[in-house]
């Protein structure tokens, strides 16, 4: 067999720079000494692996931190892809705080001139397009750069579905991306936007690579491609050439020809990601050109064999995109998974759901030989593999979680294992005539409650659970209670005879006794559905879950709060609300009446009360009785009216007496003036 090399396989110049940088400063490390590289220097598993070997770890910018400040000289290394600005502003920001940091950037000059162009030539009124992996770490550092308005597109398809809103266009590429879908872009881009600025930032290695890749697959039988899985630029070089060449496969290192390898018999064709180190190129090409053409033709019935619809294969994936999943399937037909073969959630995101390198397995829906693709489809095989876990989880009694999907007249329907669960509309534990149109979108619980697996059929319930947690939490609570605890509850549901509360969990009643001192009609004219109120354990009945709630208190009583303020003897102002043949009832205070005997309404005799008062006067009054045990007061304007008589006769005889006293003062008064006037003649008569 002729096995051609191309002789653009293997390491790229920044690659290789790199390497030789990184091999140097393990080289002279001294000591305890430490060497760190942010993120995978490069996207190749053999290599890593043996860097770690060497000492040499792989770190993400969160564990910087913990480096800082350094003990030891610590050297931490920008891998080739680069990072984001601000990662590098906080590396070389601890650089010059402190000696013993070290950083070495060995971020790609390519990478490195899409940096400049996103900083120098975006703004507020510029739209970057980088045509990239979006989660590449390369994408991700370079449109860190850029400034306004920006996306990452993967493909034409995407590039058409965006608005610039008349900003000026910004266009470039990943360094490792398929030049041909560049130039479609390119291409579309110059014809709508004939003022964008387009840049053509395809690495020439890359570009070279690509190009003589495919002319090699053209001209083989057979085509390998070597290099890491999670490699970007591998990956598409191997989806390039197996377009020019359907048996191409896509292998990490030699060990993987001992099960992947086919062989068409007359020519190979040996190209490499820019991540593939020349040790692992030389070591493939030395056994492919080693094995026997018997050898290879047992491996190409193994590896090409035929697939058929309704058959169940497992693919690996090796190219992702919004829309679809390319998979190996280990034939000589690539897999095409949809979007919609794969998830009913249209808000999921295949990138994050999958990475390059897993292994899926698929349900064969069409074959097409001429074109060398297979349409397949995971929901078929997560369908049939999770109706088992349906059944068993329907004899066990186990809570199933979901996302409820979709929402008809009859209920909702529930996406849980894969499949589709109906949850009655009387099960969803929202009210009868409710809106159900509130579950869809949300994740729910449920418990299959029928179970067909026939008609594979399953009904749930999210009511059921709601029920059972209810319950566990009311026992929960019910343990708890006794008799005198204080509650701030609230008020539920109002009926004519009390209201029930909820006291954390469980329910009480309020009775309308209990709810004023004064008699009520209806617990509403005291408390209203939704109010928080404090109420107390009265009676508690474990065995029958029931429970009395008091509510008055005696601070709420009027009649504490009137005895409280007043005693016997005081005088307050009282309002007519009855009267009666024998008396007059008075209210002195909010629900407090009293009764003025038809004895104490006047001191003059009257034949009834209605003679002298009317409902609505207001007198006042003196309180002559309180009756504390009966709740009864004894009031009396009779005695304010003796009392104002009584001092009334006081203050004249008060009067008389002042004036009978300034009498006999004049007339002291009068004699003593007298004497003082005869003085005079008696001294002299003497």
């Amino acid at each position: 067999m002729k096995v051609t090399l191309s002789k653009y396989a293997g390491f790229c110049p920044g690659v290789r720079r790199a390497d030789i940088t990184v091999r140097r400063l393990i080289s002279e490390r001294k000591d305890g000494e430490l060497i760190f590289t942010l993120g995978h220097l490069i996207h190749n598993r053999l290599y890593n692996e043996e860097l770690k070997a060497l000492g040499v770890d792989s770190i993400d910018i969160s564990d910087v931190d913990k480096l800082v400040p350094p003990k030891v000289k610590t050297t931490v290394v920008i891998r080739t892809h680069g990072i984001p600005s601000d990662d590098a502003k906080k590396l070389f920001s601890y650089a010059e705080r402190f000696p013993l940091f070290n950083v070495v950037d060995l971020t790609c000059i390519d990478v490195k001139k899409i940096h400049r162009i996103a900083e120098e030539n975006t703004s507020e009124d510029t739209c970057f397009v980088l045509f990239s992996e979006k989660e590449h770490p390369e994408a991700v550092g370079i449109m860190s750069h850029a400034k306004g308005e920006k996306y990452a597109v993967s493909s034409l398809e995407e590039f058409k579905s965006l608005s610039f809103e008349k900003k000026l266009l910004i266009l470039c590429s990943q360094t490792t991306q398929n030049l041909l879908e560049f130039e479609k872009i390119k291409n579309f881009s110059q014809k709508l936007y004939t003022n964008a600025k387009i840049y053509d930032t395809i690495c020439s290695v890359t570009e070279n690579r690509q190009n003589e890749a495919v002319k090699l697959a053209k001209q083989s039988d057979l085509m390998i491609v070597v290099g890491g899985k999670d490699s970007s630029n591998t990956r598409r070089l191997f989806e390039l050439c197996h377009e020019a060449c359907p048996d191409t496969l896509h292998i990490e290192s030699v060990d993987d020809l001992k099960t992947d390898f086919p062989d068409s018999a007359k020519s190979a064709g040996l190209t490499a990601g820019a991540s593939t180190p020349d040790g692992i190129i030389t070591e493939v090409l030395k056994v492919m050109e080693e094995i026997k053409n018997a050898d290879f033709s047992e491996m190409l019935e193994d590896s090409l064999k035929t697939l058929h619809t309704g058959e169940t294969v497992t693919g690996t994936v090796f190219t992702i995109s919004d829309n679809e999943i390319k998979l190996d399937l280990g034939a000589k037909f690539t897999g095409v998974l949809t979007k919609e073969q794969i998830t009913d959630d249209p808000a999921a995101k295949l990138s994050e759901m999958f990475k390059v390198g897993d292994e899926i397995e698929v349900f064969v829906i069409r074959v097409e030989d001429g074109k060398g693709l297979a349409t397949v489809s995971k929901k078929r095989v997560d369908a049939d593999n999770s109706w088992v876990v349906l059944k068993e989880a329907y004899e066990s009694g186990e809570i199933l979680e979901g996302k409820v999907v979709a929402q008809n007249k009859g209920g909702v329907v529930v996406s849980a294992k894969n499949n589709s669960v109906f949850v009655p509309a009387s099960q969803t534990g929202i009210a009868k005539g409710g809106d159900l149109s509130v579950l869809v979108g949300t994740e729910q619980r449920i418990k299959l409650i029928e179970f067909d697996e026939a008609k594979k059929k399953a009904l749930g319930s999210i009511k059921v659970i709601l029920n059972e947690e209810k319950k566990a939490r009311e026992e929960a609570v019910w343990a708890t209670l006794e008799v005198g605890q204080h509650f701030m509850g609230t008020v539920k549901n109002l009926t004519p005879y009390g209201a029930f509360v909820d006291i954390g969990g469980v329910d009480g009643m309020v009775h309308n006794t209990e709810l004023s001192w004064k008699r009520i009609k209806h617990p509403s004219q005291i408390v209203s559905v939704g109010q928080v109120i404090d109420v107390f354990i009265k009676e508690l009945d474990v065995e029958k879950k029931r429970i009395s709630l008091g509510y008055k208190t005696q601070e709420m009583d009027t009649w504490y709060q009137f005895t409280q303020k007043f005693n016997v003897g005081d005088v307050v102002p009282a309002k007519i609300v009855s009267i009666m043949p024998w008396g007059a009832f008075a209210e002195v205070y909010e629900d407090v009446d009293g009764l003025i005997h038809i004895s104490r309404i006047s001191t003059e005799r009257i034949n009834s009360p209605a003679d002298v008062l009317k409902v609505g006067d207001v007198v006042d009054v003196k309180i002559t009785e309180i009756d504390d045990d009966n709740r009864k007061l004894a009031l009396s304007i009779r005695a304010l009216k003796e009392e104002e008589e009584k001092a009334a006769r006081e203050a004249a005889r008060a009067e008389e007496e002042a004036a009978r006293a300034a009498e006999e003062a004049a007339e002291a008064e009068r004699i003593a003036q007298e004497r003082a006037d005869m003085a005079p003649y008696i001294v002299g008569s003497i």
